[in-house]
């Protein structure tokens, strides 16, 4: 990518192709390896730390928000409560780039390349935005890509387990999570959640089990997510339309990062949250009878969640996983799905180059129980089958892919929708 910032920065890029001496290169750990090419091709090298202090863009405070589950919901919070109390805010992440309200760019990477965010910073600046929010990747800690940033407030969802293809172990993905809070920033963390490790100097907490400086005192799941927060002497409940448990955590940690942000009065800050509906994808009820919810959940504990959320139903569930990924995973997300689940319908996910069907038996694997299988690797199929068995009174969730519109088979992106697919078939009926 090449940016013209214009002014005393002018022209940066990050690829050495591109490099000159009209170009800066911008030099990241990541690309070590092709600073002798920009070099040699006669271009000055620019550091994100340089480059964010040319800019002037530490006058906009940064959130980062990172965690195995939750980030994209946390951060859509954040940005959503911000907006309604009248702040100007930008957002980036998995859904794309938006300020003050206005989506700039579609989805990309979770935390995409430094160039990419300091240009989005620079954006987001001269829109006048005093807060952006953005998601924050293992592999964007571990690659350094948010090198050169200062962060206002680190905030951390949960660590269970992800991407141990890249990451190598448990341990390892753990590591480089903590590493993110191993700083004197602030940082609000999820007491609840006790695998992280973090430095306690200007430490918040938030959770409902154990002691934290925002503390859910008590709540309701019942059509929709509602609660009591306590913060010192500070009470104030809050309402939403959101479904499931762990959105008791997300919206918790929403409310919290933005009263240490902004220091509003807690009470109006939870009477905006009633505004707040969820992101795309995520818990989206595409049907209500019969009650079919389309979810991201691409982990164990992800699928742990979203099931436990609908757990006084009837549940049966179609899923996948991704291929050219983490494989570990696999009989650990179909073992928690039969576990709470009536039926599990097996079928492709974005299979990428490998076979679907050897995908589907890694994924059945962990199920002991086999008369709860049903393997069909056409994903348009198994939603229509599983939608055939529903019986009255049971949910059907439908997970892994969100509010993706494609499907990658074999390096091609193929138009697919589950909740279009969902509706085309139940229109049928």
């Amino acid at each position: 990518m090449t940016v013209d910032f214009g002014g005393l920065v002018g022209r940066v890029t990050d690829d050495s192709r591109e490099a000159s001496p009209q170009t800066a290169f911008l030099a990241t750990k990541l690309n070590a390896r092709f600073h002798e090419e920009a070099r040699g091709r006669g271009a000055s090298f620019v550091t994100p730390a340089d480059l964010v202090d040319r800019l002037g863009l530490r006058e906009v405070e940064v959130v980062g928000v990172t965690g195995t589950n939750g980030k994209t919901t946390t951060a859509a919070a954040i940005y959503s409560l911000l907006l309604d109390l009248d702040y100007k805010a930008a957002l980036q992440g998995t859904r794309g780039f938006f300020v003050n309200d206005e989506k700039l760019e579609g989805k990309s990477l979770t935390t995409p390349p430094s160039l990419t965010t300091i240009r989005n910073l620079w954006e987001a600046k001269s829109r006048g935005a005093e807060f952006f929010v953005m998601e924050v990747s293992s592999h964007a800690i571990d690659q350094n890509r948010i090198d050169g940033l200062d962060f206002s407030l680190k905030i951390h969802t949960n660590v269970t387990s992800d991407h141990l293809d890249y990451h190598g172990s448990v341990e390892a993905y753990r590591a480089v999570k903590s590493a993110f809070f191993a700083d004197e920033s602030r940082k609000l963390i999820n007491r609840d959640d006790e695998v992280l490790k973090f430095n306690p100097k200007n430490a918040y907490g938030y959770g409902l089990e154990n002691p934290a400086t925002y503390k859910v005192m008590a709540y309701t799941l019942g059509g929709g997510v509602s609660g009591v927060i306590q913060h010192f002497n500070e009470v104030a409940t809050f309402e939403t339309p959101l479904q499931g448990h762990f959105n008791l955590y997300n919206i918790t940690a929403a409310i919290a990062a933005v009263h240490l942000l902004t220091g509003e009065d807690l009470g109006d800050i939870c009477e905006a949250a009633e505004n707040f509906g969820g992101v795309a994808g995520r818990m989206e009820t595409v049907s209500v009878d019969p009650l079919v919810i389309v979810d991201f959940a691409h982990t164990e504990d992800g699928i742990k969640q979203v099931l436990d959320s609908l757990k006084e139903k009837e549940l049966r569930v179609v899923f996948g996983a991704g291929g050219d990924r983490d494989r570990g995973k696999r009989p650990r997300m179909g073992f928690a799905a039969a576990t709470m689940a009536k039926k599990v319908y097996l079928t492709s996910d974005n299979p990428r180059s490998e076979d679907p069907e050897t995908i589907i038996e890694e994924i059945a694997a962990g199920i002991e129980e086999r008369e709860k299988v049903v393997k069909i690797p056409d994903r348009r199929e198994a939603i229509e089958r599983a939608l055939a068995d529903l019986q009255p009174g049971e949910a059907l969730l439908v997970l892994g892919k969100g509010d993706e519109t494609y499907q990658e088979i074999k390096g091609e992106k193929i138009p697919f929708d589950d909740r279009e697919v969902i509706r085309e078939i139940l229109g049928r009926r």
